[in-house]
């Protein structure tokens, strides 16, 4: 191989695993106020609905909040589904299968009646 790409490579590990290493090796030993924790828990939340959000409301770049955007109506079950189920695995599959019967098979085509 060639060195500079496995130079890049080694540089590119590095940069990307040190801010996330150090942060956690600081606070391993340190105990956490309460409220703090609590506020840590939601931080997979945000940066999950921050990831998502724009792709279902804003599908080709465009706000699209209608019965004709397929991933906000797949959304619909997925959320219920994650609700209740608080498992990771079944919101994907209910998703997926939403998804696909919203787009592929047409099942969507009823609510534009």
């Amino acid at each position: 191989m060639d060195m500079r790409f496995i130079s890049v490579l080694v540089g590119m590990t590095l940069v990307t695993y040190i801010p996330r290493m150090l942060p956690a090796m600081g606070l391993y030993r340190v105990n956490l106020p309460g409220w703090c924790l609590k506020f840590l828990d939601y931080i997979p939340v945000a940066v999950l609905s921050a990831l998502l959000f724009p792709s279902i409301m804003m599908p080709n770049g465009r706000l699209n909040i209608s019965i004709t955007n397929p991933y906000l109506i797949a959304s619909i079950p997925t959320v219920i589904s994650a609700y209740f189920s608080r498992n990771l695995f079944i919101p994907v599959i209910v998703g997926i299968i939403s998804y696909v019967a919203f787009t592929f098979l047409g099942l969507g085509l009823f609510l534009l009646d």
